[in-house]
């Protein structure tokens, strides 16, 4: 009977583990895409220009870089980085 408890809690355990890093995964892949882009540079388009807009601008370049490269979690990164830039003022 422990034998069985056992077993169980440690496959419980593997599937927690495994569930919110592939949920993560998943996540960035979705953050990377072309809708995100285009209404990233709407925004940074969109800022006066500046020192905000520039580095906006940069991490755009940076993002689209490593999405050509296959870098998902990479990409998600810069662009993330981008949203946060358009959004200060």
């Amino acid at each position: 009977m422990i034998n069985k408890l056992l077993g169980a809690a440690t496959i419980a355990a593997v599937i927690l583990a495994v569930a919110p890093a592939s949920a993560a995964k998943k996540m960035m892949m979705a953050g990377c895409s072309g809708a995100n882009f285009a209404k990233t540079e709407g925004m940074i388009d969109a800022m006066a220009d500046g020192p905000s807009r520039s580095m906006g601008q940069q991490e755009i370049a940076m993002a689209q870089s490593a999405m050509l490269d296959g870098k998902m979690g990479v990409c998600g990164m810069h662009l993330s980085k981008a949203m946060h830039v358009s959004m200060m003022k």
